[in-house]
């Protein structure tokens, strides 16, 4: 077993405490040594743990997270902060099934305050708790780390200028590497804000203003000072927005010189009032190919931790596919844009951002902007399409409904990770989509099972649409299945003469539904399998069209929750003829894909036993 020395001896935040800065500054090369070598075995967020490490340390040192609450916005960058909390034994367990969350996560331990996994609500959170902290007598630090990305969200700021003017004792940690430390600056700065929070400046502070109170003019003179240290800070230090919201700014310091850091730290904790430390960190520190490439590390599969290649060449995927078609529409079509929210990797959009930079929009971590945007693009005769991981597509409903679906313009969603995603578990599984966009009037939801679907389905909704479309498709790459079947709202993939069930499905699950049907036939029981490629105004006209050869048992397969399923509405239709299998309505374990679709009852084997089992069942029932 590696040894990483002198964290080996590391067994909770306590041990922190005793240690010298030049020890712990040997701690930080271990922790980002150990990192390196645990997410090269996993897989995992790479980039922003090891840019944050000396920061982590200091936060685990001069607070108490066993009792204080240190919430990090987004949570993939929590790793230093899970290692020095008792789980590092567990880190070869990271984003495998039954083992850690790459999130922040209560159930593992109490030192995780909240679930974490969307970014810019951590400010949010942290007022709340130190609300709850206030009305209940007792007495804990507050602690919200958020990295510069959160700051292009809005809801970041609604939570900024509310926590600012609540007098609350509360910290937020800017964690800012998108900016190198101009050490001129950066030495004055931290100057000024030790200066700043010492006691003898603030008591001198304090005397200086009680003295010209009582001096005839002394008021003005007062106001005149504070006025003109104002100005001497905006002018050094970008301070005024946060001081403007009603923070005590301290910063910005080097979030790699862990002693500044600690002292800052400690020095806030002392001020009974909101507080901001402006923290300049390097994403991917300590590891060249991380340092070099941060957006390529921020999130890997497996990779060599000496030459930092990846284990195996990535397999073309929907989303790549998704954006060399819309490139190749873009190419005929002046009026197609593509909109994202700081997800342009992500959803396949870089090579649509090289060619037409123009018509690209990243509008940053902003995804109800992004649809109201889509929406104003539409009203004036352009054609957005808006490309969205689906669980984050959930943040902007409100503008589904008000700004895009009331006025039925004509916006196309392509919505990424739908279904069940796998290692990112339950912030990241994309099973909410069909009930939440079902629920929206004239939305049109098409679902793609393979490429050549996707192709088509694309063409379909920028050409021959006039509403809201939606095209949800998963996070990988195609199954066995590629036959294009968009033409038809439902169609029939494997027929079988006098069948003994119906499998009726959508979407990629389409593979996993014809691989149980081949496993049926294997025990003497006919399957026939449809598919349904539209779920939309078009869906009931269809589905009467081939009600006679739905006959006998239906059993409707999804990877999404059991409310406002498919599978609710046919039962709705077919009452006592009709049978589910779903993710339920739950929250999902994180886990590759297959293990969770086995934990669901949805891979091949599973849905098979499912027919054998209840068969007799069925028959029995229906006479």
């Amino acid at each position: 077993m590696k040894r990483y020395g002198i964290l080996d001896n590391i067994t909770s935040p306590a041990d922190l405490r005793g240690l010298s800065y030049d020890t712990l500054n040997v701690l930080c090369a271990s922790l980002r040594e150990f990192i390196v070598d645990s997410v090269s075995r996993t897989g995992g967020h790479l980039a922003s743990n090891l840019g944050i490490v000396e920061l982590a340390v200091a936060l685990e040192r001069e607070f108490d997270s066993s009792r204080d609450r240190i919430i990090y916005d987004v949570g993939h960058q929590s790793y230093v902060h899970k290692i020095l909390t008792g789980r590092r034994d567990r880190f070869d367990t990271l984003r495998q099934y039954g083992g850690l969350s790459g999130f922040m996560k209560p159930e593992e331990s109490p030192t995780d305050p909240c679930v974490t996994g969307h970014a810019s609500n951590s400010v949010s959170v942290a007022l709340g708790m130190a609300h709850a902290r206030t009305l209940k007598n007792q007495k804990y630090h507050v602690v919200a780390v958020l990295g510069d990305g959160a700051l292009t969200g809005g809801m970041v700021y609604e939570a900024l200028n509310n926590a600012g003017t609540s007098g609350e004792p509360l910290l937020v940690v800017l964690n800012d590497n998108n900016m190198s430390i101009a050490q001129n600056v950066g030495g004055l700065s931290q100057h000024l804000a030790r200066l700043r929070v010492s006691p003898r400046y603030l008591h001198a502070k304090k005397r200086v203003k009680e003295r010209l109170a009582k001096v005839p003019g002394g008021a003005a003179v007062s106001r005149s000072i504070s006025r003109a240290k104002a100005r001497l800070k905006r002018f050094v230090l970008p301070t005024s927005v946060f001081e403007q919201m009603g923070f005590i700014y301290l910063g910005p310091v080097d979030g790699h010189d862990l002693k500044s850091v600690c002292e800052l730290l400690a020095q806030a904790k002392k001020i009974k009032k909101p507080v901001l430390l402006h923290v300049m960190t390097q994403k991917g520190r300590g590891y060249a190919p991380s340092e070099q490439e941060p957006e390529k590390y921020h999130g890997v599969s497996r990779f060599d931790p000496v030459s930092g290649a990846f284990a195996a060449d990535k397999k073309e995927d929907f989303s790549a596919c998704f954006g060399r078609e819309l490139c190749a529409l873009a190419e005929k079509d002046a009026r197609i844009c593509a909109i994202t929210a700081a997800m342009p990797s992500g959803t396949g959009l870089t090579r649509f951002a090289s060619r037409f930079p123009s018509r690209f929009f990243d509008v940053g971590i902003a995804e109800e902007h992004a649809v109201a945007m889509a929406a104003g693009m539409a009203a004036q005769g352009m054609v957005p399409v808006v490309a969205i991981y689906s669980t984050f597509l959930q943040r902007a409903y409100d503008q589904l409904v008000h700004d895009v679906a009331i006025e039925g313009l004509h916006v196309v969603f392509c919505v990424d990770r739908a279904g069940i995603v796998g290692a990112d578990g339950a912030t990241h599984n994309g099973v909410l989509d069909i009930a939440f966009l079902r629920s929206v009037p004239g939305m049109k939801i098409y679902c793609p099972s393979n490429f050549s679907e996707l192709r088509s389905m694309m063409t379909q909704a920028v050409y021959h649409e006039s509403g809201p479309v939606v095209i949800r498709y998963p996070r990988g790459g195609e199954g066995a299945f590629d036959a294009d079947t968009s033409g038809q709202t439902i169609a029939c993939v494997r027929p079988a003469a006098g069948h003994d069930v119906t499998l009726l499905t959508h979407g990629a699950m389409a593979d996993r539904v014809l691989a149980a049907a081949e496993l049926l036939e294997k025990k003497q029981i006919r399957a026939q399998v449809y598919k349904v490629n539209e779920l939309g105004t078009e869906l009931e006209t269809a589905f009467e069209r081939i009600q006679d050869m739905l006959n006998g048992w239906c059993l409707v397969v999804e990877d999404n929750i059991e409310s406002g399923s498919l599978g609710e509405w046919v039962s709705a239709h077919r009452a006592g003829r009709t049978d589910m299998l779903n993710t339920g309505d739950r929250f999902l374990p994180h886990g590759s894909v297959d293990e969770v679709c086995r934990f669901c009852g949805l891979d091949a084997e599973s849905i098979a036993d499912y027919v054998i089992k209840n068969r007799k069942r069925k028959e029995d029932s229906l006479g």
